[in-house]
């Protein structure tokens, strides 16, 4: 966690110059809903990840405390000292960081061949565009199905802390490879994962469909017959689309799928098979299995609501703010009790998803967003009573709850106008 932490400006950096790059070529590579639904989601899987990652290293530790195969047999522990200290400390981590990276591969490849595993992963997919931030949309809930990929390596003798640190590494490599402003790699695209690659597995086109599973080697899918290069430019997003700008239901709207099939279905074969079986089956009596159309990017027509400006602005400005505010519980979440910790990550999940509906144009949202604010404002003013809370700090964000309340209402009589349904999977002609 503390590796993935420290590249976050170097993230943003990368975001910049993909913006520059893209604007030098007159591409359009991000839109605001877009980009705030990527980020929403990532800072909500940062914000879980703590515990997450906490429950993925310690039951990584616990099993090899105890059932590594050095405690059966004579077998040498792995030398984990510093790469560079021996040539053995330097063979171990390059043997380690293969291993992480083949346990990746087959992690994501039964994510996407197993429902319930999708379920969990299906969050990175769901955006209809291609850029740095579709990187750091990642699920809040995955974590807790992909720990047992990696368990044989506990088993092995893996020390916890190579595992972690080879596995926040082959995280970090593939942020670069979400992006459309670098095309081929020359040789590095025989056994590297590129973003020409990387393209192709989050294509919905029929031939590009689940494809190209790699982490950091592209090796492991030439390996196991998985590999597609990439031809025309593919087209982005998942096949049912999500149609939504809030992360809270990006994460669980195929968790509700499968419980919906499951409780519908009659045959109790089919409900474990709506849950285990491919993303793609349903039984006969739900109408079977899933067509996949086949689809062009020239009449793909992407989820994008017409909001009015106003709206989008006051949307980046809260959004801003929530993201300061997560940045700075994930540094200084060590330091703060758990009733500050859960306080500030109550708003800002609560804020995330209320922007995410407020760019959908939803009704409803308008009275969340109040309470929302008057939350903030009460309880800014109850913590103000406590003296162990940072009183200025404390009272700036009673003075900005108060400010966006007075910007809210001014704003209310806008409506947004849905110019635009969900994303459509139209057929090519």
């Amino acid at each position: 966690m503390d590796i993935i932490e420290a590249s976050i400006p170097l993230f943003f950096a990368l975001i910049g110059v993909e913006l520059l790059s893209a604007k030098r070529r007159r591409h359009q590579v991000y839109r605001l809903n877009d980009s705030v639904a990527d980020l929403s989601c990532g800072i909500l899987s940062q914000l879980t990840g703590i515990l997450l990652a906490l429950m993925t290293y310690g039951i990584f530790a616990w099993i090899g405390a105890r059932w590594s195969i050095q405690h059966w047999t004579s077998l040498p522990a792995w030398p984990d000292g510093p790469p560079l200290a021996s040539g053995a400390n330097l063979a171990g981590w390059i043997v380690v960081f293969l291993l992480v990276d083949l346990c990746y591969y087959w992690s994501h490849r039964l994510s996407h061949e197993v429902n319930l595993l999708w379920a969990g992963h299906v969050v990175h997919h769901s955006s209809e565009e291609y850029n740095l931030t579709v990187a750091l949309r990642q699920s809040s809930l995955h974590g807790l199905f992909t720990w047992v990929f990696y368990a044989p390596l506990a088993l092995l003798g893996v020390p916890w802390l190579m595992f972690a640190v080879c596995h926040g590494l082959n995280l970090i490599y593939q942020f670069w490879i979400h992006t459309r402003e670098i095309q081929r790699l020359g040789p590095l695209e025989w056994f590297m994962n590129t973003p020409s690659h990387h393209r192709v597995h989050h294509g919905v086109n029929p031939k590009y469909q689940d494809r190209n599973y790699a982490g950091v080697l592209i090796i492991w899918d030439r390996l196991f017959g998985s590999f597609t290069p990439e031809e025309e430019e593919p087209v982005y997003g998942i096949t049912r689309p999500l149609g939504s700008w809030n992360p809270l239901w990006a994460n669980v709207h195929v968790f509700v799928e499968i419980f919906r099939a499951a409780w519908q279905t009659r045959r109790w074969r089919d409900k474990l098979k709506v849950i285990f079986g491919p993303p793609s089956w349903r039984p006969a009596d739900l109408g079977g299995p899933v067509t996949i159309p086949e689809v062009r990017r020239a009449t793909f027509r992407k989820f994008d609501p017409e909001i009015p400006a106003a709206i989008r602005r006051y949307t980046f400005v809260q959004f801003v703010v929530a993201l300061l505010a997560a940045v700075a519980l994930l540094r200084y979440a060590r330091e703060l009790t758990p009733l500050q910790i859960g306080v500030v990550a109550f708003y800002i999940t609560l804020t995330l998803s209320n922007l995410g509906s407020l760019l959908e144009g939803a009704r409803w949202v308008g009275a969340m967003e109040v309470a929302r604010l008057a939350t903030l404002v009460v309880t800014a003013g109850v913590l103000l009573a406590f003296p162990r809370f940072d009183s200025a700090l404390v009272a700036a964000a009673g003075l900005f709850g108060i400010a966006s309340i007075t910007w809210y209402w001014r704003l209310s009589r806008a409506r947004p106008l849905l110019a635009a349904g969900p994303g459509q999977m139209t057929p090519s002609t």
